[in-house]
């Protein structure tokens, strides 16, 4: 079972649902669910209601009672490069989907979730392609789901063909390809979509990208480096050459995090992958 536990901490009485709504970004959706769930809502071990008054002092636990789907696979491995009661942050290898699909039922990060929290809902707050490697967030509960939601702030690196300038932005917006369920591209009828970039590294063939988004939109990273004559390396699907690495050369390398319940602020790291560095590191 996931439980969820509060102190209350203010010096004002007020009700359950102001408490839990106003104070602690506890969803709607959420509260409504436990209203109707045996046990779902206690205050120091007795059943309240929602529209109950609590008060300082009071231990207040939301019981989700959910449990995972995915089969577990514990022949899979992920290191976990941050966790606490609420959220756990892996670092996700490059050839891992993180959700299942037809082609993908039992190698996903979802279903080595499932063997390390065999209690618990796999709730990823942000998306990784199974190619791109780095950190990605699974929260442990719906509230930490629903107040992390957006992931935080992160920083992804990539190895693009060719020399950059140092520093740019991109801002193009970015569609489906009428022809693909997965490609996209540039069109000016597409999303809005901006890129802000900073080169680190390079080689006499690739350079070495720091990058910030503005906007979360699929494959923008591909994409928006495709479009200004930089595709990243590997990424044959985008005019990337797969001669040097065999996967789109792509890392969540770094988040800042805003924890759900304490509101602390961590910055989480995961180091370049050794198949991205060879890139630079050639004779």
């Amino acid at each position: 079972m996931s439980e969820l536990r509060f102190v209350v901490d203010t010096d004002t009485p007020m009700t359950l649902e102001k408490f839990l709504r106003g104070r602690n970004g506890v969803s709607a959706r959420l509260l409504k669910k436990l209203k109707h769930r045996e046990g779902g809502l206690t205050c120091n071990g007795e059943h309240i209601r929602s529209v109950d008054t609590v008060r300082h002092g009071d231990i207040i636990v939301l019981d989700t009672g959910e449990n995972s789907t995915a089969e577990p696979n514990g022949s899979l491995f992920a290191a976990i490069a941050f966790e606490n009661e609420d959220i756990v942050v892996f670092d996700k290898p490059a050839g891992m989907p993180v959700h299942q699909s037809i082609k993908h039922r039992d190698d996903t990060l979802a279903n080595y979730f499932a063997y390390l929290y065999p209690e618990l809902t796999f709730r990823a707050v942000n998306r990784l392609d199974k190619d791109t490697s780095g950190l990605c967030i699974i929260a442990k509960n719906p509230h930490a789901a629903n107040v992390m939601q957006g992931g935080g702030d992160k920083t992804y690196y990539a190895a693009v063909h060719g020399i950059t300038d140092e520093c740019g932005v991109i801002d193009a917006p970015i569609a489906r390809e009428s022809e693909s369920i997965i490609r996209r591209c540039v069109r000016e009828d597409g999303r809005h979509a901006v890129t802000h970039y900073r080169r680190i590294a390079c080689s006499d063939r690739y350079s070495l990208m720091e990058i910030k988004l503005e906007t979360g939109r699929t494959h923008q990273i591909r994409v928006h480096f495709a479009h200004i004559g930089h595709p990243l390396a590997g990424d044959d699907m985008y005019g990337g050459k797969l001669s040097d690495i065999s996967r789109q050369a792509l890392h969540c390398g770094q988040m800042c995090l805003k924890l759900p319940m304490t509101g602390e602020v961590t910055v989480v790291r995961s180091e370049l992958p050794d198949d991205i560095k060879q890139l630079f590191n050639r004779a």
